[in-house]
């Protein structure tokens, strides 16, 4: 029996209608889809992470942090493995002084005794103020947020939910902490460490320059087929005005954009177009020496079968290959992310990146931290409380 089959409905609607039940009064209600951060509650939630940040750095700021959300409690029901996503929430909740509980392994709960997925999810709603989760299971998060909805319509306690990663679908956290990471690398002001140099500075070389993620070019490279993490940022920056998404990986149709995804990006309005290499010629000139921010993912090898595997291991890889040469050619202010893990075989980005000022990835990870903070702040309507303790701080 299929123990989803009566969200069956309400899965197979239009995103726009599925959004509005993920809302109330002009906030997330529960965060499950990209498609959720608009501009405007990208900007709320990144100006937000940055009042986190800047009272953390004092020891009266901690502790009004720590005060923020004391009286909540945070489950992370996290049944795929994870390591950033997972560490970076715990300390998000650390951060605000919620009180956390997980489960990581589900033979350690009671569905080894064949409870089912969503009364696991309701005994969680009894016991925490937000549940969030990470799971291999299409659809789940979201069919845990109709839960609720559901819970709450009949007048019974119900909690936001948070996708922290379904299946191969989505993964919107790690897109706003992508986006974060981007907005401060193109801010060229006080937040931007991708450059020493300032907007004037660098325009003097790149005349065009603007700051901001509109009017910029993005290239996904890798596995561009099963990267959720892909999926989720591409829809995200193609919200943007004068955006182009560059998408480059082997010619292999697990590893290529998915029909589906091209054609939501289009009408989007973004310049969608897709290559075979890093060094593919756009009007004239490389590909790598074009791009003002590059994203790099890895070959997601656990998503191959037999078949596929001995496919794969006959590709030539070094055009999605990130060499020290590659780098050197690139815009001196282009930021290199990565959602990790990295392949240490594959070594899509050598060790030796990681010196170049360019190299944003672990900073990124660290992002994560500060903008889940945020997004907690946000679902709890807590903001209001934080500035006021940022205003006074300062």
């Amino acid at each position: 029996m299929d123990e989803f089959a009566s969200f069956n409905a309400q899965l197979n609607r239009p995103i726009d209608a599925k959004n509005v039940e993920f809302q109330r009064m002009g906030r997330l209600k529960h965060i499950i889809n990209a498609a959720q951060l608009t501009p405007e509650l990208l900007q709320t939630l990144c100006r937000t992470a940055d009042s986190i940040r800047r009272l953390a750095k004092t020891r009266r700021g901690n502790e009004a942090l720590k005060s923020l959300l004391a009286d909540k409690r945070a489950m992370l029901y996290f049944t795929q493995p994870s390591t950033r996503t997972f560490l970076s929430f715990m300390a998000a909740c650390q951060i605000l002084g919620l009180t956390c509980n997980e489960v990581r392994d589900p033979k350690t709960s009671s569905e080894v005794k064949r409870e089912s997925r969503t009364d696991s999810i309701r005994m969680f709603s009894s016991y925490f103020d937000i549940i969030i989760m990470r799971s291999q299971i299409k659809d789940f998060a979201e069919c845990c947020a109709y839960l609720m909805n559901r819970l709450e319509e009949q007048e019974k306690r119900s909690v936001p939910v948070i996708n922290a990663g379904s299946g191969s679908d989505e993964h919107p956290t790690q897109a706003l902490l992508d986006y974060y990471t981007i907005d401060r690398s193109f801010d060229f002001d006080e937040h931007s460490h991708s450059v020493e140099s300032r907007l004037p500075a660098l325009r003097a070389t790149y005349p065009d320059l603007v700051p901001g993620v509109e009017h910029k070019t993005y290239a996904f490279c890798g596995d561009i087929g099963r990267g959720r993490t892909v999926r989720s940022l591409a829809r995200v920056l193609a919200q943007f005005p004068g955006v182009s998404l560059f998408f480059v990986s082997a010619d292999h149709p697990d590893l290529m954009l998915d029909d589906q995804l091209r054609q939501k990006l289009k009408r989007a309005g973004a310049n969608v177009q897709e290559f075979h290499s890093l060094e593919a010629d756009v009007n004239g000139r490389p590909l790598i020496e074009q791009i003002d921010c590059l994203y790099m993912t890895r070959i997601q090898r656990e998503h191959n079968s037999e078949s596929t595997e001995e496919e794969l291991k006959q590709l030539d890889l070094s055009p999605f290959r990130l060499t020290l040469d590659r780098v050197h050619r690139m815009k001196e202010y282009a930021p290199i992310l990565h959602p990790f893990p990295r392949d240490s075989v594959i070594d899509e980005i050598p060790i030796e990146v990681d010196n170049d000022p360019r190299a944003m990835y672990f900073r990124q990870a660290r992002n994560g931290m500060w903008i889940r903070a945020a997004l907690l702040v946000h679902l709890f309507d807590a903001a209001d409380r934080l500035h006021e303790a940022d205003s006074a701080a300062r």
